[in-house]
């Protein structure tokens, strides 16, 4: 089965269906440490996620993204200096072909549809973490959208 007969024509998702090694690179932006722990833990157990970098601010977020382009950018919507959803439009600038997941606290539907329409792909709450990021990275790295299981009873929807 090949991208183009499922009708993905995207490099992203034909590069992780050729090649069973190819690396996704992410990048962790959230302002506290000991959860950017957490969140890497998780994501470095699956077969070929490599953490390229982390910031724990927005601009900072903005510098790293030009620099490693990233497949992955893992965004908490709170952060110092820039709020998470002005880092996602200006990340979708500098770096077009990173796909955005947000891993936030903030529980507002109308935030994480205004997060969405930032152009992030995923939305997922921080309480979620452990049972959803695994399967929100891999929704939102096909080109899908994904929207955590909390948010979908708001009226957050993955198709908006």
């Amino acid at each position: 089965m090949n991208a183009v007969s499922e009708g993905r024509t995207s490099v992203l998702n034909s590069k992780y269906e050729i090649s069973e090694t190819a690396s996704v690179r992410i990048l962790l932006v959230d302002d506290f440490e000991p959860f950017r722990t957490l969140v890497s833990s998780i994501l470095k157990e699956q077969p070929g996620y490599q953490i390229v970098g982390e910031a724990a601010d927005g601009p900072k977020a903005i510098q790293r993204a030009m620099e490693c382009k990233p497949d992955l950018v893992v965004l908490d919507i709170d952060l110092p200096r820039l709020s998470g959803i002005e880092v996602a439009r200006q990340i979708r600038c500098c770096s077009p072909d990173s796909m955005i997941l947000f891993l936030t606290l903030n529980n507002d539907a109308e935030l994480a549809r205004e997060a969405l329409h930032a152009g992030a792909r995923g939305y997922v709450l921080k309480f979620d973490a452990v049972p959803e990021l695994v399967e929100a990275a891999k929704t939102v790295l096909s080109g899908k959208r994904f929207v955590g299981r909390a948010l979908r009873g708001l009226g957050v929807c993955g198709d908006c």
